[in-house]
């Protein structure tokens, strides 16, 4: 059995001050490639995840994309998941 899968994490400081989106690309769990939008582009982990990575970072348009998950993704569903990650108690 082979596994593929796909997370993207939000990341919040000081509520939306501060605020970092990660996706990362896992096969047979294990972190092929990640982006992250402090770092601003997709870093390989595996041979596999580093030809990926490559072929991803030269389309600027792509990158663009991603880096602007931190304001359509993160931030947007701040306010919807704030009750549930913040006052919760």
């Amino acid at each position: 059995v082979f596994q593929r899968m796909l997370t993207s994490e939000c990341y919040f400081t000081n509520g939306t001050e501060k605020v970092r989106f990660v996706m990362r690309h896992i096969y047979n769990r294990q972190t092929d490639a990640m982006f992250d939008s402090d770092v601003g582009h997709y870093v390989g982990f595996t041979p596999y995840g580093e030809r990926n990575a490559k072929r991803w970072n030269s389309d600027p348009a792509k990158l663009e994309y991603r880096r602007a998950r931190v304001d359509r993704f993160c931030r947007h569903n701040y306010e919807v998941a704030r009750s549930f990650i913040v006052e919760r108690r």
